[in-house]
């Protein structure tokens, strides 16, 4: 069961029963290892809606994804957010290379996670994700399915290269016009953008020590947050609910999956 104090004091974790260890961003030598021995595809039918329909089909099977959430990633072209020559495996449940040392969550994570921001309280009224925070944007493609799915997106990422990368690739593909497209920053995620803020929905890419005090203090009350952090049982997903009771806020702590994301760290490259 969930454990609630008021910010600031600290959070304490409620223990939730342990299960399999996502890995949403493989080691950058295995991922590299595993692409080298790809074929370059002619990039026959990656076009098509019905290749992404078929990652999805086989993520709905598993009973445990948001609906919402795969429409989305069945809208959005996951080949084009990888360089040309991993497109072969873009359709698989697998992480791969996207440069500067980092990968592209595994379909299955960017689904789970999605799902439980959908399914804070806030996001159940509304019916949406409504303003959301993107903590780590990488190549882009995670931010491209939150497009669908919010009002309005904010993604951060402080690597400078992948910055441009992701904004080059979000200029190629064509999002429903009533769905604005994410604003990028390239700055320091543990800040947050409070210019932006504040937010219905937080989500990183990922985990650090602790939930930065600017993410609290940008997530609007009945908002919700999802992040990969370090708890007494290695690093898990955390979420966190903004509750707002009697003009007093409340942060409700719970705890999910074991994970293993890349280190959240300061500063920009």
């Amino acid at each position: 069961m969930a454990t609630a104090k008021r910010f600031p004091a600290s959070l304490k974790a409620a223990t939730a029963p342990q299960r399999e260890l996502l890995m949403p961003q493989r080691h950058l030598r295995q991922a590299t290892a595993d692409a080298a021995k790809l074929v370059r595809p002619s990039g026959t039918g990656l076009d098509s809606g019905a290749v992404r329909e078929r990652m999805v089909s086989r993520l709905r099977a598993e009973g445990k994804f948001d609906e919402r959430v795969l429409a989305a990633m069945a809208m959005v072209p996951r080949h084009e957010f990888v360089d040309s020559a991993l497109a072969a495996q873009a359709y698989e449940d697998t992480a791969l290379p996207i440069g500067h040392g980092q990968t592209i969550s595994k379909p299955s994570v960017v689904g789970h996670m999605l799902g439980l921001l959908f399914a804070g309280q806030g996001a159940q009224q509304r019916g949406s994700l409504g303003r959301v925070l993107e903590i780590g944007t990488g190549c882009g493609y995670q931010a491209a399915v939150i497009a669908l799915l919010a009002r309005q997106v904010t993604s951060i990422e402080r690597l400078q290269g992948l910055h441009e990368k992701a904004r080059s690739h979000l200029q190629r593909i064509a999002l429903q016009r009533s769905h604005p497209a994410p604003r990028l920053i390239w700055g320091d995620g543990r800040v947050g953008h409070a210019a932006s803020g504040p937010f219905d929905s937080i989500i990183a890419a990922a985990g650090g020590e602790d939930i930065p005090p600017a993410w609290l203090e940008q997530l609007a009350p009945g908002g919700r947050l999802v992040a990969p952090t370090v708890s007494g049982r290695g690093q898990v997903l955390v979420v966190l609910d903004h509750l707002r009771e009697g003009g007093v806020s409340r942060w409700v702590r719970s705890e999910h999956e074991a994970v293993l994301f890349v280190p959240l760290k300061s500063g920009v490259v």
